[in-house]
């Protein structure tokens, strides 16, 4: 079986499992990583399961997944595993969560799977080949007019001491484009833009595991993802800014002259 035919049959099996849960959660199934930070029983179910299936076809493989961490000796391959992102939309039974599972080689992105459980939606990509909704092939929005643009982005949760640099950073977007929207799953956003129903992207400290799958498949769709430098690093930097290509430079300069006074 091939890497994307056992990632997109993995996301589908843990899709159904969380569109299942959704409501079911008590407080015992819920707890805390970190301030502002959860985990339940279902994304600890749904890496399992999807690792359980890894392991079956690929045994060898390195795995780097959100709950369990790394496993495996460094290897060839790497696979890089999101079981739920948008816990705490899921949490809420907010049906706004995805399943992300990317593959590397040789430390290269060569594959990305997103799949929406609750909009049966499945994005996919592998490096070179396009991209997919569906089986649909999908491109990035051709919008370059700001105030036609619609922009997502993603509240810095985790470490609120950055929130004053980013109120900065949202003022300067806001006032130039059509809209911006926050819906609680950076891997769906990122999905979003290569469809293009969002334009652009930024957001900062996100985690791999919610960049891979989503740089592979917005890349393969025509548009760009970077860090906050303009280079290739945003998926271990976690500092993500993701478009169409054409809106890029403008969300580029507005996040660095932000954050290059205040490093």
């Amino acid at each position: 079986m091939t890497p994307k035919k056992v990632a997109i049959d993995a996301a589908k099996n843990a899709g159904k499992l969380i569109k299942n849960s959704l409501g079911t959660l008590s407080s015992e199934n819920i707890q805390n990583k970190d301030v502002f930070d959860f985990v339940t029983n279902v994304d600890k179910e749904s890496e399992q399961l999807i690792i359980d299936s890894i392991r079956k076809h690929f045994p060898d493989h390195e795995i780097l997944a959100e709950e369990s961490g790394k496993t495996g000796r460094k290897q060839v391959y790497r696979w890089i595993i999101d079981p739920l992102d948008g816990t705490t939309n899921f949490i809420h039974s907010y049906p706004n969560s995805a399943v992300s599972i990317a593959l590397e080689e040789n430390g290269t992105l060569i594959l990305g799977v997103i799949y929406d459980p609750f909009r049966d939606e499945l994005f996919y990509a592998e490096k070179g080949k396009g991209a997919f909704l569906n089986d649909r092939p999908i491109h990035v929005s051709k919008r370059s007019n700001l105030n036609q643009c619609l922009i997502a982005t993603g509240f810095p949760f985790r470490n609120k001491d950055f929130l004053s640099l980013y109120w900065q950073v949202l003022s300067e977007i806001f006032l130039k484009v059509s809209g911006i929207r926050r819906t609680g799953s950076a891997a769906l956003d990122l999905a979003h833009i290569a469809c293009g129903r969002f334009d652009g992207f930024w957001e900062l400290k996100l985690s791999p595991w919610d960049v891979a799958a989503g740089s592979v498949i917005i890349q393969e769709a025509g548009g760009k993802i970077t860090d906050f430098a303009g280079e290739n690093n945003h998926v271990w930097t976690g500092n993500v800014i993701a478009s169409n290509n054409l809106v890029h430079d403008f969300l580029l300069e507005k996040v660095t002259n932000v954050f290059r006074e205040n490093p």
